[in-house]
């Protein structure tokens, strides 16, 4: 019975922390909208300075000024919204706040784009992105 409540507690918590709650005064209606994740199409997202970036199959990064001419990027890093350094290491997304010295694993493979976009891998490397 233990196990049957702190499921339904656990599956409350989750859906909560996914849902925004908006109240309109004047009708009196109240309108909840779950965020939801989508698979990106093209697998891009945006980096900082106008740059677009990618992964291929084998998880390496690829880096574009216009989205059309692509090519690898020897860094293999990016940096988030907030300026963190980003990279697949080891079969693993890090992130390192002090320029590289440390780097730890990404909670959930997820991290906010320059544009505000919320992007996250999956364990196949496919990207996930939702409206910030």
């Amino acid at each position: 019975m233990k196990k049957v409540i702190l499921s339904v507690a656990l599956a409350a918590l989750i859906f909560a922390a996914n849902t925004s709650v908006s109240a309109n005064t004047l009708t009196g209606r109240t309108t909840i909208s779950v965020a939801d994740w989508a698979k990106s199409k093209d697998g891009t997202w945006a980096g900082n300075n106008k740059t677009w970036y990618k992964i291929d199959k084998d998880a390496k990064l690829w880096k574009s000024m216009d989205g059309k001419k692509w090519e690898a990027d020897a860094s293999g890093m990016w940096q988030d919204k907030d300026g963190k350094w980003l990279k697949i290491d080891n079969k693993s997304l890090k992130w390192s706040a002090d320029g590289g010295k440390t780097w730890s694993e990404v909670p959930e493979w997820k991290w906010q784009g320059s544009d505000g976009m919320w992007n996250k891998f999956d364990k196949t490397w496919s990207l996930w992105t939702m409206k910030g």
